[in-house]
């Protein structure tokens, strides 16, 4: 039987408190903010991680961003994964989720024959949940969305989900290859293992592709390749909570808020 092969589909993300767009070209600032990797993308990795122990086989795991990303994707394969694939090109930047997704289907052919793809529900900084259904349509893959568990019949080459719906879940089958799109939240992703990280930190461990290596089409990456684009930028209006001060002695203090909350009720 075949060895297991795994992708796991990887966003590096601005910390949320650092998250800047550029007011001229309208997209992130990558330069100086501090980075980590999409915390969906995480339960998504751990449940490949645990279908990888009960199972075994391989992990891959494919990010599309600047080289600098390098040190946070690392991160995985101290978790226990086994390669990392980045997608660096400048004719990448500025991609929509449809161009997005067409180059990270590139990356997932380039990789070679796919199992299983894993993706978070959505990520951090654009939380359109689209990457996973795009990814599945490209590759001509089956899906299932926002699990919360999985099992394998490696011998069957089928795949079993359990979904959580209102009032309860119901449970998900399809055929190899096949995405799927984990549920935030869903598991409590591992530590990384200390042993491993001299090995993760060896250069052979990460690949990085540029547009020309994958194969990829110029018309369908990067802002060229992007059907939808940021015309403009605003900022939410902003409320103050309004504020009481209460004087007087502390019994008044007391017998003034009293009144003021019954007058709530």
């Amino acid at each position: 039987m075949a060895e297991l092969q795994i992708v796991v589909c990887v966003k590096v993300v601005p910390k949320p408190e650092e998250i800047r767009v550029d007011p001229e070209t309208h997209l992130l600032q990558r330069v100086d903010t501090r980075s980590e990797i999409n915390p969906p993308d995480m339960n998504a990795m751990e449940m490949a991680l645990s279908l990888k122990d009960r199972h075994g086989g391989r992990i891959s795991i494919l990010s599309m961003g600047p080289s600098f990303f390098e040190p946070n994707l690392r991160v995985a394969l101290a978790m226990g994964a086994d390669q990392i694939y980045l997608l660096s090109d400048q004719s990448f930047a500025g991609a929509d989720t449809l161009a997005t997704t067409y180059t990270l289907a590139e990356g997932v052919r380039k990789i070679g024959e796919i199992d299983l793809v894993f993706c978070g529900e959505e990520s951090s900084d654009g939380a359109t949940g689209q990457v996973p259904a795009g990814l599945a349509e490209w590759l001509n893959y089956n899906q299932l969305t926002l699990l919360t568990e999985v099992n394998l019949d490696q011998q069957a080459r089928f795949i079993l989900g359990k979904r959580e719906i209102k009032g309860g879940y119901e449970i998900l089958e399809a055929p190899l290859p096949c995405v799927v799109s984990v549920k935030t939240a869903s598991n409590e992703p591992r530590f990384m293992d200390f042993q491993l990280r001299s090995w993760a930190q060896e250069k052979e461990r990460v690949t990085i592709w540029d547009a020309i290596d994958i194969g990829a089409d110029p018309a369908y990456i990067g802002l060229k390749g992007s059907p939808t684009w940021v015309t403009g930028l605003a900022e939410a209006p902003y409320r103050e909570r309004r504020r009481e001060f209460l004087q007087g002695s502390p019994q008044e203090i007391a017998q003034n808020l009293a009144s003021i909350l019954f007058k709530q009720l």
